[in-house]
């Protein structure tokens, strides 16, 4: 059985040696009994990405806008959003997705703006999370989930992750696992000096909104790019970082765009959780 594919992309960082090994095998296999495939980074149909979880997520956000469906193979630690976990398996797997034997798993993102005096000041889009957070101080902020308060934070900050993020740092937050198909946002507060509360999972067609109350100003922290002394960080999937002012408002909802991922298998995600957590 031939593929129905035309364009695909290998996306990995040239410093991974093990990712320019295998995207020469991925090449010669694919030229060799599929030679109807062509390699095409503008507008790939799918894109094979060779790496650990960071890259797949890097990989995620430049090609989704384009429809492409994301097919991981993990040379990382974690492999979480891989769709193939072990190099012994990945010409296998390859081979049985060019023959379409694989199912497209729909994941949400977010969509960030933060709105300063009326005026939004930035915006991006997070596969797994979003953080607000002072990470040498504390922060006030107040979280509401379609205009009622469900979090009043005094510590170090808040995250707001998707299903896909809660074994990120979610999971590391002490927040819940969620099914990474299942749409919703999990807003978990970071080491709060209040009575803490637990995290709260939120249907996907609420907007939050959190609100940057007051902190201290101290100016430790300056951002590399042009040296500026900030406090209170955004951080969108470990990439976007933006500096917060006092009464900013950052507002989060449900893109309109999802990622596609292929999954090779029945029930991978609880096997990933087998292997990462060793259930029995």
């Amino acid at each position: 059985m031939k593929s129905q594919l035309s364009k695909i992309h290998i996306f990995y960082h040239p410093t991974n040696v093990q990712a320019v090994v295998w995207d020469k095998r991925i090449r010669i296999r694919i030229k060799k009994y599929n030679p109807e495939i062509k390699f095409n980074a503008d507008s790939p149909e799918v894109v094979i990405v060779l790496g650990g979880d960071g890259t797949i997520l890097e990989a995620a956000r430049k090609f989704h806008g384009l429809g492409a469906v994301i097919l991981g193979l993990n040379l990382g630690s974690v492999g979480f959003l891989a769709s193939v976990r072990k190099e012994k398996d990945f010409l296998k797997a390859l081979e049985k997705f060019l023959k379409g034997r694989y199912e497209i798993m729909d994941r949400m993102m977010l969509s960030i703006q933060v709105r300063r005096k009326e005026e939004v000041v930035f915006t991006a889009e997070a596969l797994n999370e979003i953080v607000l957070k002072n990470p040498l101080g504390i922060v006030e902020l107040e979280a509401e989930v379609s205009g009622h308060p469900v979090q009043h934070i005094r510590g170090t900050g808040i995250l707001v992750s998707t299903a896909t993020g809660s074994t990120a740092y979610n999971l590391s937050a002490h927040g819940p696992i969620i099914m990474p198909d299942i749409k919703c946002f999990i807003l978990t507060e970071l080491l709060d000096h209040n009575i803490p509360s637990p995290s709260v999972v939120v249907k996907h067609d609420n907007t939050i909104v959190v609100k940057v109350i007051s902190y201290r100003e101290t100016g430790i922290i300056s951002l590399s790019k042009n040296n500026k002394k900030v406090d209170i960080l955004l951080i969108a999937d470990g990439d976007s970082i933006f500096p917060l002012k006092k009464n900013d408002e950052v507002v989060i909802k449900n893109s309109p765009h999802m990622v596609k991922f292929a999954e090779l298998e029945k029930h991978y995600f609880f096997k990933s959780l087998e292997e990462k957590f060793g259930f029995k």
